[in-house]
Formats: C-alpha cells, sequence, structure tokens
C-alpha cells in the first residue's frame, strides 16, 4: 500500500474524522429515511461524538497526501455496551472516503486493528453492521468474523453482531 500511511489519531484530527464519518456513512442517506439519516447525521457531526470515541478507544486512521482518508475505532475489553460484552474488544466507526473504495482500505485498516488487538492481549474482537452495509458484512466474513446474531433494528435497519477469536 504504497503512498498509504497508517497511524493513531490525535485530538488534532477530529475535524479530519468527522469529515471521514460523513463523506463514507453519507453513501448510506438515500437507504435510510430522512429521520434516520438526520439521526446518524447527527451523530457523525456531534460536537462531543470524536472527543468521546477517542478517550474511549484507539483510533487508527488512513493517510494520503496529507489528507485523513479511513479510520477505524477499536475499543479494548472492558467497555461493554447493550451489544458487546464485558470481555470484548470491538470495532466501530470503519470508514473509508468513498474516493479511495474498493482499494483495500477499510481491509487494511481492520487488520490494523486486529494486528493491536493481538498485540495487547485481546482475545475476542467484534463488531455489529447493518443490511444497507452490504460489501462490509461480506469483507468481514471474508476476514473471519461470524455472525453471532441478529439485534434490535436501528435506524429502521436490520443489524447484526459478528465475533473473530483471536
Amino acid at each position: 500500500m504504497q503512498g498509504y500511511i497508517f497511524r493513531k489519531a490525535t485530538i488534532d484530527d477530529i475535524e479530519k474524522l468527522k469529515l471521514i464519518g460523513l463523506n463514507s456513512f453519507g453513501n448510506f442517506k438515500d437507504q435510510l429515511t430522512e429521520d434516520n439519516w438526520e439521526k446518524l447525521k447527527n451523530y457523525l457531526t456531534g460536537e462531543n461524538t470524536y472527543p468521546e470515541l477517542l478517550n474511549q478507544s484507539t483510533c487508527f486512521v488512513c493517510e494520503h497526501a496529507n489528507e485523513v482518508i479511513g479510520m477505524a475505532f477499536l475499543f479494548s475489553r472492558g467497555n461493554p455496551t447493550d451489544i458487546f460484552q464485558e470481555d470484548w474488544s470491538y470495532l466501530r466507526m470503519v470508514g473509508v472516503n468513498a474516493a479511495y473504495a474498493g482499494k483495500g482500505l477499510g481491509r487494511r485498516l481492520i487488520e490494523v486493528c486486529i494486528d493491536h488487538a493481538r498485540t495487547t492481549g485481546e482475545k475476542t474482537i467484534a463488531l455489529h453492521t447493518s443490511e444497507f452495509m452490504d460489501a462490509a458484512r461480506h469483507l468481514y466474513e471474508d476476514m473471519g468474523f461470524n455472525q453471532v446474531r441478529e439485534l434490535p433494528s436501528r435506524l429502521g435497519k436490520k443489524y447484526w453482531l459478528y465475533r473473530l477469536e483471536l
């Protein structure tokens, strides 16, 4: 992946992370109702969203030509939610600028997260994804993540929980 730099994000990257969020998840605007798109957009642009994510997780970004073009947040075990167990690490907000789609950058960001999780002693890494994120779902399955169960609907869509044993 010549010309691409993968590194940990810092607080200085917040505005760039917002742009990646809007760009990568904006692809799904037409697959959501107007109300549900507004909910997602408000989360992606929220003043506290990225500072909170950076405080709770390790974010890896992909840079190209001094531009942040991809992101993935890895939460270590000990951060349970209504979806993720106490002893699991998990991925959130994996996104790549649409202009760079299909170049393997999302896969590489996930690999960086998996490598980091292994290095830090994690045993399980999980994620959730939706029916409108079809390409991502196939990528996760191709990388060895197994569907655990269907989750309650979010944003009016089906979601599933996936897990990979490390």
